[in-house]
């Protein structure tokens, strides 16, 4: 509780001196049995001239300034050594508080019982002859010749000369040595002088040593009190009418314990003194808490509340009264019972060890019965809690969210836990499946397609264009629609435990758009891998063999080879848009360029070379020269007309063909994402797994194509 300076008094076990601030106010303060008890210090009955000195306790009293000296030839604001346990010299004031004005030294020849005032100003003090002689030296900047002796503890001082020419000191140092009464004076006689030392030997002044009936015995005491830290010590002094050389110092004659009072013991941890003078618990304290971790049938030492002040040697009294008691240990029930993974995750993998902890705050461990039941159908039985300590193993089987349910039971009760552990598998790929192309304000459906289908609990954070904040679903498919023509970008990430995988994929939406499907010549299929990568290969090729027969531009054309065998892709034919978002063409001239299309086709005027000697013929899939059809909800009665003279040829060539090779029939959207999505769940060799092309790629209808049809994760 000490807020500034402490001191311990040398030679007196226990004895402390202290400055503590109180109402703004530091004070001084002394205790003899190491801070169980703090009083005051009684200031002089009378200063040095033998005035009375009027100061009464507790509203004034002696404060002393506790500074020790760092530098080993300068002595401090206080001295005391352990060859003179009873004389201590410090520098202070008399007065309600500490002040660095007035101050005077003093001096006690009884272990602070009593003081005296000893000079008006600050003096260095050095002990000689272990304490029987006491050397002051004045604190001044002034140079000096004299210095003061005393013979008898500090009650009168004698003036000698150190020097015939006034010196300024820097430092006094005394001889090394029990016997010592030589001292060093450190200065110099002028600013611009070397350094002197003067040596002082005070040999000469004592003309024999100390026999046995020059000292008398003194009792150690506080205010009265014969009993310090248990013990009753009794040294020897020298009698102050005696000037003999003390030469090795005796100590203590005598030391007898005392008997065991309230006033040796201090309260123990949690515990505070009231002011009734009982240690009680503290508000935050528990004593119930001792036998927190103590099992049946052992002991543990409960507290009284009191403990022996350290060092104390007091015996029988109180003793065993105050002292802590063995006692067994109660019965407890299980209480706080935990169970966590041991990386102190959730999530664990399909198919791998996971171990759990079980953790008890409290319970008897002894004939405790320990049931796990980890949600999938497995339980298990554990005799006591010592042998889940390494934690219990357990393999899931499958993927999902198991409910872990740990119950422990004992004679006095039982506790249960549960922990909900996310089991997954590693998700390897996600592929987003939606249209090419749709019509302006249509619904549109998009799926996120995972390889593997199952690997548990998974959230779907979808971005769409330039939206700043993603739409979060706990469904792998969503329905939107868009409102603004041109490519929009649909982005699809999947959360499954520590990972994250995402797909991107660009939509042409328009009000109006036509679509063919495409055929080839047999031989095509000869080459077709049925890979991604050769798909998006083949579409670029047929793209620019259409716009070299037709002389149409690229950005009207898409094409998007679709997956399996016989080999097939579906044509489409987009308006232009301008940067301010306006077609470039009349809707008219889709059908136009539709026109053109289908008479290049039906010409064999399309083709490509696949390879060296390899070449493909392209043809529309319905073998005629009629418009294409068009998907949006508005067709004009000869779009119809032309649909019935797609389908009468269509059921025309199917007949000649049926035994030799399928021919596609006019796409409808829904049936091209049905084959879309067979491609999801049919064989493909190793390479459908390659990664998907940057987003920062997918810019026209052109990479549209390379980039939204071919780089697409394939299921299994």
């Amino acid at each position: 509780l000490i807020d500034l300076f402490s001191l311990i008094v040398a030679g007196i076990k226990g004895m402390f001196l202290a400055n503590k601030k109180i109402d703004s106010q530091v004070k001084t303060f002394i205790t003899y049995n190491k801070g169980r008890d703090w009083r005051l210090l009684q200031a002089p009955d009378t200063d040095l001239r033998g005035n009375p000195v009027h100061c009464l306790l507790p509203y004034c009293s002696l404060h002393l300034h506790l500074k020790v000296s760092e530098n080993p030839y300068t002595s401090g604001n206080i001295a005391s050594r352990d060859t003179a346990p009873s004389i201590i010299v410090a520098s202070g004031n008399i007065g309600t508080e500490l002040s660095d004005n007035d101050i005077s030294m003093f001096v006690s020849s009884d272990a602070g019982n009593t003081w005296r005032q000893i000079f008006e100003e600050e003096h260095s003090v050095l002990y000689l002859d272990q304490g029987g002689v006491l050397v002051a030296m004045k604190h001044t900047s002034l140079p000096i010749r004299h210095l003061w002796l005393s013979f008898d503890e500090g009650r009168s001082w004698s003036k000698y000369s150190f020097t015939s020419t006034p010196l300024f000191v820097d430092g006094v140092l005394g001889e090394p040595g029990e016997e010592t009464l030589i001292m060093t004076v450190f200065g110099h006689f002028s600013h611009r002088s070397e350094w002197q030392l003067v040596k002082v030997d005070y040999k000469s002044i004592f003309d024999r040593r100390c026999a046995e009936e020059d000292y008398r015995p003194w009792q150690l005491h506080s205010q009265g009190e014969a009993c310090i830290m248990g013990a009753k010590r009794i040294y020897r002094k020298r009698k102050s009418e005696k000037k003999c050389m003390q030469g090795k110092y005796a100590g203590a004659m005598a030391s007898e314990p005392c008997v065991c009072t309230e006033a040796d013991f201090d309260c123990d941890y949690g515990y505070e003194r009231h002011t009734n003078g009982q240690c009680l618990p503290a508000f935050w304290y528990n004593p119930s808490s001792l036998s927190k971790d103590c099992s049946f049938g052992q002991s543990y030492l409960n507290s009284t509340g009191y403990r022996k002040v350290v060092s104390n040697n007091c015996t029988d009294g109180v003793r065993e009264q105050y002292t802590a008691k063995p006692q067994q240990c109660p019965g407890k029930a299980p209480h706080g019972l935990r169970i966590i993974t041991s990386d102190g995750k959730l999530t664990a993998e399909q198919g791998h060890n996971v171990t759990l902890m079980v953790q008890l705050e409290e319970g008897d461990v002894q004939r405790m019965i320990i049931q796990v039941d980890f949600g999938d159908g497995i339980a298990v039985s554990y005799a006591n809690l010592s042998s889940t300590e390494d934690g219990i193993k357990h393999v899931y089987q499958n993927v999902g969210i198991f409910r872990v349910t740990v119950q422990v039971e004992n004679s006095l009760g039982l506790d249960s836990a549960v922990l909900y552990l996310h089991v997954t598998c590693p998700l390897e790929h996600v592929h987003l499946s939606l249209p090419f192309v749709t019509t302006k304000n249509k619904e549109v459906n998009a799926t996120a397609v995972l390889w593997p289908s199952q690997v548990g609990t998974l959230t779907y954070i979808w971005w769409f264009g330039n939206n700043t904040e993603p739409l979060v679903t706990l469904e792998g498919s969503i329905t939107f629609t868009f409102s603004v023509e041109g490519m929009n970008t649909i982005t699809v990430q999947v959360s499954a435990g520590n990972t994250i995988l995402q797909d991107t994929k660009t939509i042409a939406v328009y009000e109006r758009f036509q679509s063919l499907r495409l055929s080839f010549s047999p031989n095509l299929d000869e080459y077709n891998p049925d890979i991604p990568e050769w798909r998006r290969d083949v579409s670029r090729v047929i793209k620019r063999a259409l716009v070299e027969a037709t002389s149409i531009s690229s950005k009207h054309i898409l094409v998007a080879v679709l997956p399996g065998l016989p080999t097939s892709a579906e044509l489409f034919v987009l308006p232009c848009q301008e940067a301010t978002g306006e077609n470039k063409r009349p809707a008219e001239d889709l059908d136009q360029i539709s026109e053109i299309l289908i008479h290049k086709l039906n010409q064999n005027l399309v083709q490509f070379e696949l390879k060296p000697g390899v070449r493909v013929l392209v043809h529309a899939a319905h073998l005629s020269a009629v418009p294409l059809v068009d998907l949006t909800p508005s067709h004009s009665g000869s779009a119809m007309l032309m649909l019935l003279s797609v389908v009468f040829v269509g059921l025309a060539v199917f007949v000649i063909y049926k035994f030799k090779r399928k021919i596609p029939g006019i796409n409808v959207y829904a049936q091209m994402q049905n084959e879309k999505d067979q491609e999801m769940v049919s064989p493909v060799s190793q390479r459908e797994s390659m990664p998907n092309i940057p987003q920062s790629e997918l810019m026209s209808p052109e990479q549209l194509v390379d980039e939204k049809l071919d780089t697409r994760p394939i299921g299994k």
